[in-house]
């Protein structure tokens, strides 16, 4: 865990993180610009491509993700059920460069709002994981359709990797 605003509370512990970015408006103000980044960096032209034109209930739906994610109100749940990241993403072509074009749209975006080092450095790293796993989902998938599965789609429940 790393230092907070609450020398206290470390991110990661209870809300610390969800406080240290500012709450639920200034997350939909991080995730607005991460957009933008994401419309701007040519490194990012593939997974904006992933994206609708229009942009509005992404950023609803990562905003909403990033406040329960941070430790805030677990707003993604309360309008769009439960939260399967790599399910959700499995069937997009996400491989090392999207994964890394999507974590430079957030450093940007963290950068260009002046959040402290040590906040933007444990935010990078945490959300890593998923980013990692979204990748990783969409590679067995390939694997599995390259074996002769019929979709690569597991059926059954949800595994704890799967949210």
């Amino acid at each position: 865990m790393s230092e907070s605003t609450d020398p206290d509370r470390a991110y990661g512990e209870g809300d610390a993180t969800h406080q240290a970015l500012g709450g639920v408006d200034a997350i939909r103000r991080l995730v607005e610009v991460f957009y933008e980044e994401m419309d701007t960096l040519p490194e990012a032209a593939t997974i904006r491509r992933l994206h609708p034109s229009d942009l509005e209930v992404s950023i609803d739906k990562l905003a909403r993700f990033l406040s329960g994610w941070t430790g805030g109100p677990k707003l993604y749940s309360e309008k769009y059920g439960p939260i399967k990241i790599p399910v959700f993403h499995q069937h997009l072509p996400v491989g090392e460069a999207e994964r890394d074009a999507w974590l430079l749209c957030m450093e940007r975006a963290l950068g260009r709002l002046g959040y402290p080092d040590d906040l933007r450095a444990y935010l990078l790293r945490e959300l890593f994981v998923p980013a990692e796993r979204i990748r990783v989902r969409v590679a067995e998938r390939e694997r599995t359709k390259a074996a002769g599965g019929a979709s690569g789609l597991t059926i059954g429940t949800a595994t704890e990797q799967d949210r």
